[in-house]
């Protein structure tokens, strides 16, 4: 039983098992998160989202006062997402961070473990998570599902129930009734709605309350993955061989594949936004003398053609109107996004089409090659995978940098306690970061 077989890798997996870089990398999904989350309480979403608290309790709210585990779990998963600069996996098409680390977090606060035990309920989370990712896409996302809400949940799950020390049993359940819970549907982010920033907050929630109910003795189905009528078979159309289950989960751990984010809209923007920067930098291009931006790229990314984006939302997931703001801007800022004349008038000499030898890569590249064609002469370039990925990794500095661009108030010392959080208790740790 694949359901089983998950429970017993999360229970028995632990810390010692984990290799240095693991950990390393684990400590920069967490900075990460934390620079993403405290810029994103920021925004609407995150604000809506604090002004909903309503109890008292000892888990921090990233921007607000703290409250019980379950809310905070719920406010911080969508404080990670509103701004589109969370990490995510591209073969599993999902963010983890945003479910698994609220999730983790706010337990291990709240029931005062260490640093240690929040980093390993980190790493197993990530790894339940991107593993069902791997197995279900894209017949999943094709249905319209999207995998952050859905199989992030049951990351969030295996990241509560490690805090919580839940028996093989308890686990079993808690997946049981994480996955009765799972769901996110796409037409919420090419909407351009904030629903979207919602999938990666109830995805942390469900996994927490999932975590609770069956540390009480609440039971889910064991078979919720595999069963006729399971998670499987219901959303994804995938085969359910455990043999297949059990390659993707134990072949190496998954949190290593992460990719981390350079501009605030959808990562299917982000080869193409490479390339225009790379360009706009070398040949010192004038938005003024543009007369056209071509992009070839693959049929997902063609697919985010917006030319009248309505919200800042929808922005994030408009291919034309990201590059125009690069041409115009030369950078973008994730709290300015905006549309007027001018930029428009640029988004409107985007054209964006799907290219065949392209498509044949995806999703293992994410291929775009841009053209500028100006008044004083035509370049082009193309990025086959974009910045971030772990082909193309960003450095702790890396991180830092974008961390303190978000958040200029950070010191760089008081930031490199991440890197020794596994001698800290979790939420000594919060402490110290945040107040």
């Amino acid at each position: 039983m694949i359901t089983e077989k998950l429970a017993h890798f999360i229970h028995y997996t632990g810390y010692r098992d984990f290799p240095s870089e693991v950990v390393k990398q684990a400590k920069l999904c967490f900075l990460d998160f934390l620079g993403v989350s405290i810029a994103g309480s920021r925004t609407r979403s995150g604000q809506v989202m604090r002004s909903t608290i309503s109890s008292r309790g000892s888990s921090t709210v990233i921007g607000g006062p703290k409250t019980s585990a379950l809310e905070a779990c719920l406010i911080n998963g969508v404080s990670a997402h509103s701004l589109d600069l969370d990490d995510g996996h591209r073969l599993a098409q999902l963010h983890p961070g945003a479910c698994v680390i609220p999730a983790a977090l706010s337990l291990a606060e709240s029931v005062g473990v260490s640093g240690i035990e929040l980093l390993e309920a980190l790493i197993l989370g990530y790894q339940v998570a991107i593993s069902l990712g791997m197995m279900v896409n894209p017949s999943h996302r094709n249905r319209g599902f999207h995998s952050t809400g859905t199989c992030g949940t049951f990351g969030a799950a295996a990241a509560a129930s490690k805090v919580l020390n839940l028996s093989e049993e308890e686990i079993i359940n808690c997946l049981g009734l994480a996955g009765t819970q799972a769901a996110g549907l796409l037409e919420s982010n090419h909407s351009g709605s904030m629903a979207k920033h919602l999938h990666p907050g109830r995805a942390a929630h469900s996994g927490v309350f999932s975590a609770l109910l069956a540390q009480k003795g609440f039971t889910g189905a064991p078979s919720i993955l595999e069963g006729r009528e399971g998670f499987l078979k219901a959303m994804c159309q995938v085969d359910t061989q455990q043999s297949e289950w059990g390659t993707i989960l134990d072949s190496h751990y998954h949190i290593m594949g992460v990719y981390f984010k350079n501009y605030p809209v959808c990562r299917h923007l982000h080869s193409a936004l490479d390339a225009t920067f790379y360009l706009l930098r070398k040949y010192k291009i004038n938005p003024h003398d543009v007369v056209e931006l071509e992009v070839k790229t693959y049929q997902v990314a063609a697919e985010h053609q917006d030319y009248i984006p309505q919200s800042s939302e929808a922005i994030r997931q408009s291919l034309p109107v990201a590059l125009a703001l690069a041409l115009s801007q030369g950078h973008l800022d994730p709290h300015g996004l905006y549309t007027n004349s001018e930029v428009l008038s640029l988004a409107s000499k985007v054209s964006v089409k799907c290219n065949s030898e392209f498509e044949a890569l995806y999703p293992g590249k994410r291929p775009s090659r841009v053209i500028i064609n100006t008044n004083k002469g035509s370049f082009k370039h193309t990025v086959y995978l974009p910045r971030g990925e772990p082909e193309k990794p960003f450095s702790w500095d890396d991180l830092l940098s974008k961390f303190q661009r978000l958040n200029p108030k950070f010191d760089e010392d008081t930031l490199g306690i991440i890197k020794k959080m596994d001698s800290y208790r979790a939420r000594d740790l919060m402490n110290i970061l945040l107040n």
